[in-house]
């Protein structure tokens, strides 16, 4: 029998999750520059349309179906290729308030987070990479890296097999399989593609501050459904979940922009909006699994460590444009991690951190399983680049990037900069009319 409010709420997370992409493409494309904006957000939005389509053909059934044989613990099987199987079946009961939901909505559900990993690759490599290069990575990608490490966390994988004492891994919402993940695959981008033209030389600076903050919301408001949702029922596990991510948020954007005080004397609209993602991506693996208490301070270590992190490309020289690595890769270890440390017995794991005497089994698998997430997504992203640039080239010639992305790639533009100067030279040169200026007529500026 189904369940219409866990139906509901599983429907609404999945709307709230999709939503979350086109805010990541308004969040990116803020912080590119004005030449290339386009660009950037279409490698959002592309996608959105390859996993959507890949994870009905076979994603779903990698992440989820059970493996053949020996093979279970890395990646799934075919039995739910095309989704055909599931439509009709439901999830049965738990008897606590779980379940009763359609199985098409999980699939659904799952689909957004797949299409959003993906995603946040893409703001590593800004301003550099071939469109139709990147069109290929996506499904390669997706295929080799998210669905095989999806399963290893949620699908009966491996990670459900480590264990030291009692402890054993949580992952609530996604933090190695969506973010270290992710992150790990970015530096291996960076790495391949190398550096863009003029990087740490001329100022590239974010060219649409409202941009970034208004995908920043985007965003923060599709989390409730990215984490809350992830408890698929509507109970006492989502509503600590959805404190937890608002609290945890709250407190990283606190924590930056006291760092950029700090360092640099003044505090930034870009510094609130990342402050706010590296809070969201690090309270995502433990959503359900702390206190509100534990949640602010995996925000605060979080936003304070990510602040320093974005620096390091500068130092260490790799071109992680749009802070991928520093946000996602760094905020997602140090919220899986401090999950050994303030994991409390309160949430739906039960299990207790170091910090409520629960040892330091809990932190041990933790380790173990963001370790493992970096090193295979670092691998295998670093071969499937190396073989596509090898193959058609993935980074763009150097004249690509000077001129822009959007109108080299494109033939568009986001902003008509032309029009807008014949408009202003046509106003200066244009007489006044007989009678005066009225309101038709070209104003000078």
């Amino acid at each position: 029998m189904i369940d219409t409010g866990n139906t509901t709420w599983l429907l609404i997370s999945a709307a709230l999750v999709m939503l979350m992409t086109p805010g990541l493409a308004f969040f990116y494309g803020g912080m590119s520059r004005a030449k290339s904006v386009l660009n950037m957000m279409l490698m959002s939005f592309a996608s959105i349309a390859i996993v959507s389509v890949l994870w009905v053909l076979i994603g779903h059934s990698l992440t989820y179906a059970e493996g053949p044989g020996a093979l279970n613990h890395f990646i799934g099987g075919f039995d739910y290729l095309g989704l055909t199987s599931l439509v009709g079946e439901i999830e049965p009961s738990d008897g606590e308030g779980g379940g009763g939901y359609p199985l098409l909505v999980d699939a659904g559900f799952q689909m957004m987070f797949a299409i959003i990993t993906v995603a946040l690759i893409s703001g590593a490599i800004a301003d550099r990479a071939k469109f139709g290069a990147w069109l290929i990575f996506v499904p390669v990608w997706a295929l080799l890296a998210y669905f095989p490490v999806a399963h290893w966390v949620w699908g009966g994988g491996w990670f459900e097999l480590i264990g030291i004492g009692d402890a054993s891994v949580i992952d609530f919402a996604g933090g190695t399989a969506v973010h270290i993940n992710a992150g790990a695959a970015a530096l291996a981008l960076t790495v391949v593609l190398g550096r863009r033209k003029g990087f740490g030389v001329e100022s590239m600076r974010p060219h649409n501050l409202p941009f970034v903050l208004l995908g920043a919301a985007l965003l923060w408001f599709g989390w409730f459904g990215f984490n809350a949702g992830s408890a698929y029922a509507a109970d006492g596990v989502a509503a600590l979940a959805l404190v937890n991510t608002q609290v945890a948020t709250a407190a990283a954007i606190i924590a930056w922009m006291l760092v950029e005080k700090l360092r640099y004397g003044k505090a930034s609209a870009l510094g609130f909006a990342s402050g706010a993602v590296a809070g969201l991506v690090a309270i995502t693996p433990a959503a359900a699994d702390v206190s509100p208490m534990g949640a602010i301070a995996v925000g605060l270590v979080s936003g304070a460590l990510c602040a320093y992190a974005i620096s390091w490309k500068f130092k260490f020289k790799y071109d992680d444009a749009l802070d991928v690595v520093g946000v996602h890769l760094v905020g997602g270890v140090i919220g899986s991690l401090m999950i050994g440390i303030v994991a409390s017995a309160v949430g739906s794991s039960g299990a207790d951190g170091l910090l409520y005497g629960g040892g330091i089994d809990l932190l041990a698998v933790q380790l173990i399983a963001v370790v493992a997430t970096i090193v295979y997504s670092f691998v295998v992203t670093w071969v499937i680049a190396k073989v596509i640039d090898l193959v058609m080239g993935f980074r763009l010639p150097e004249e690509v990037e000077t001129n822009g992305l959007d109108h080299e790639l494109h033939a568009e533009t986001a902003y008509a900069f032309e029009e807008l100067d014949e408009l202003e030279e046509g106003a200066v040169s244009s007489p006044t009319p007989p009678g005066g200026e009225t309101a038709s007529s070209p104003v000078k500026s």
